[in-house]
């Protein structure tokens, strides 16, 4: 099986700049040994099942709960049977349908 879920997290009472608290949610997500991707505005985690993805999000919120009273998150999940290693697949299958690399 498989699971990609992608999330953003951040506390919504704090300083405009948020870079800080996502550093503390992805120090959490690169020690949970799942394969995941940084993007600009959010995360991408690939695990076996939905639930140890799930897992990893709420380490995360009960590390910025520690000082943050109010946190916002957005999570879209894309479970599918089959093997893991989707994360890097997507992308390669479009690029092998345009003929070429995209830009990172």
């Amino acid at each position: 099986m498989s699971a990609l879920v992608e999330f953003s997290m951040f506390p919504t009472e704090k300083t405009q700049s948020k870079s800080v608290f996502v550093a503390r949610v992805l120090d959490i997500v690169d020690r949970s040994g799942l394969a995941y991707q940084l993007t600009p505005m959010g995360t991408i985690i690939e695990a076996e099942t939905v639930q140890e993805a799930l897992d990893v999000i709420n380490a995360a919120y009960e590390e910025l709960q520690k000082e943050c009273g109010r946190v916002y998150s957005s999570i879209k999940i894309d479970w599918r049977e089959g093997p893991v290693g989707r994360l890097n697949k997507k992308v390669a299958s479009v690029e092998e349908k345009l003929g070429r690399k995209l830009k990172a």
